[in-house]
């Protein structure tokens, strides 16, 4: 069953029509590394494996026929437990909803049934998707799956974990600040935040609908490909999302990268780098350049207009979200989310000046980077993963720490609302992941996951899984040696 459950997405969809599995054995696969570390990693809120198993003996009779259901037929899913469905549980991670059972279900989920795939559990997160670490309250916090001491980042955290821990092929997160890539990055897997308003948030729990976005965590750029090229494009149900065509994504992944510029920012993203970081960094960018990449240092102006407007839209549209329930219910929100409360402090002119900013400096920022270059390129997160215990907000002494420094090269691009991938590129002394970004024009998400496969085809970074041999492979610099096909 190991086997089975090492495949990425597309080799399982793979594996499937050519008869080589059935869906049922993959479902199976999933469910044997739950078993193994399940309870350790805390990453499932609830499962139902016998309603799956309906679904998967359906797919299976299905393809008997020779009828075939979609590019994602007969794969297990399991998703951030914020994605309603009609029937199921949907906790958001909270207290308040540890009982409730939509009666829609999400855009992004109907789409993924439409393609042949079906979910078999909710994943753990931070509750109402309002922290970075990985710390729930209510559900017990997730685990690294690389060392249950540490974060798996956040908010999707339960879907970073899963994901690299070999219990679902794939996995749905939200990100508001950094929520799928910052998990990607801290579990060692690749997550894609697309541009604003190119996936549905139908049916989906709002936190801020100015920076909210939808996208799937997975083990390669193509799964996510996959996936993206399913759930994007323009839903009635939410009138917010775009209108602009969807391209079938795998087609841009020609798995080379030579012609393409990449930016490195010249100040703030490499500013306050930890060495294996930087040092990881600077490898990734210099693998890319031997393979025929262009490298440019680019200015990324605005930085601290940027952050200020983006915590201003976060806090205040979060507050607005959650009104009632901070009214109703103050005693059952956790302390993490506390935060909301400073949403009712902040005045109506500063809201609508961030929003009123947003367009011109997105215009001056695609200026100044993408005139000169294709893509961005940053590290994911800036500092070396840290423990639960040091971004526990339980304790004082933790507030304005490590874990407010988790988002700090993310929550740009939520802003801005442009598209970012992160991928893996390394360990730290701690054999904690490393993850590196890419970052495109408005809708080019094609650009950067043709970059972030191209990336993977001569690295085995994404392959690596956690408990693996590979994990003992340090430098003297305490970065991973750096492996080339």
């Amino acid at each position: 069953m190991s086997d089975l459950a090492d495949f990425s997405l597309t080799e399982a969809v793979d594996a499937i029509r050519d008869r080589k599995v059935s869906s049922l054995e993959l479902l199976d696969a999933c469910f044997a590394q739950i078993q193994l570390a399940g309870e350790e990693l805390n990453a499932f809120i609830w499962r139902d494996y016998e309603g799956a198993r309906k679904f998967a003996l359906r797919a299976d009779e299905a393809l008997g026929k020779g009828n075939w259901l979609g590019p994602l037929h007969g794969i297990p899913l399991a998703h951030k437990d914020m994605f309603y469905r009609e029937g199921k549980p949907c906790t958001c991670g909270s207290r308040i909803r540890k009982d409730f059972v939509p009666a829609v279900t999400a855009t992004v989920l109907a789409r993924m049934d439409a393609a042949g795939a079906y979910s078999f559990g909710g994943l753990n997160m931070a509750e109402f998707a309002g922290g970075g670490t990985g710390h729930n309250r209510e559900f017990g916090d997730c685990h690294n799956p690389w060392n249950p001491a540490y974060v798996p980042c956040g908010s999707s955290s339960g879907s970073g974990a899963a994901v690299a821990a070999r219990m679902t092929y794939a996995a749905l997160g939200s990100d508001t600040g950094g929520s799928i890539r910052m998990p990607s990055a801290a579990c060692g897997v690749t997550g894609i935040k697309p541009t604003q308003t190119r996936v549905s948030r139908y049916g989906v729990m709002p936190l801020s609908f100015s920076l909210d976005n939808v996208g799937p965590l997975a083990r390669t750029a193509r799964d996510c490909a996959r996936i993206l090229s399913v759930i994007a494009g323009h839903d009635p149900l939410d009138p917010t999302s775009s209108t602009e065509g969807v391209p079938i994504y795998e087609e841009a992944l020609k798995g080379k990268a030579d012609g393409i510029k990449i930016g490195v920012p010249e100040t703030y993203f490499l500013d306050n780098v930890d060495h294996p970081v930087g040092t990881a960094f600077d490898n990734a960018v210099g693998l890319l350049a031997r393979r025929g990449v262009k490298v440019e240092c680019v200015p990324v102006p605005f930085i601290d207009a940027i952050l200020a407007y983006c915590q201003v839209l976060s806090t205040v549209e979060a507050a607005s979200n959650h009104a009632e329930w901070m009214r109703r219910h103050p005693q059952d929100l956790a302390a993490d989310i506390s935060w909301l409360y400073s949403g009712y402090a902040i005045p109506a002119t500063y809201y609508l000046e961030a929003l009123s900013r947003r367009g011109p400096i997105l215009r001056e920022f695609s200026k100044a980077v993408f005139s000169r270059v294709d893509v961005l390129a940053t590290p994911t997160i800036p500092i070396c993963i840290p423990t639960l215990a040091e971004t526990n907000i339980e304790h004082q002494s933790v507030v304005g720490g490590k874990a407010g420094k988790l988002c700090a090269n993310t929550v740009i691009f939520n802003y801005l609302g442009l598209p970012t991938v992160s991928v893996s590129c390394g360990f730290d002394p701690n054999g904690l992941p490393i993850g590196l970004s890419f970052t495109g024009r408005p809708f080019g998400e094609a650009d950067i996951l043709e970059l972030a496969d191209a990336y993977q085809q001569e690295t085995d970074w994404h392959k690596r899984r956690p408990m693996s041999p590979a994990q003992d492979m340090i430098s003297s610099e305490g970065v991973v040696t750096l492996i080339e096909r």
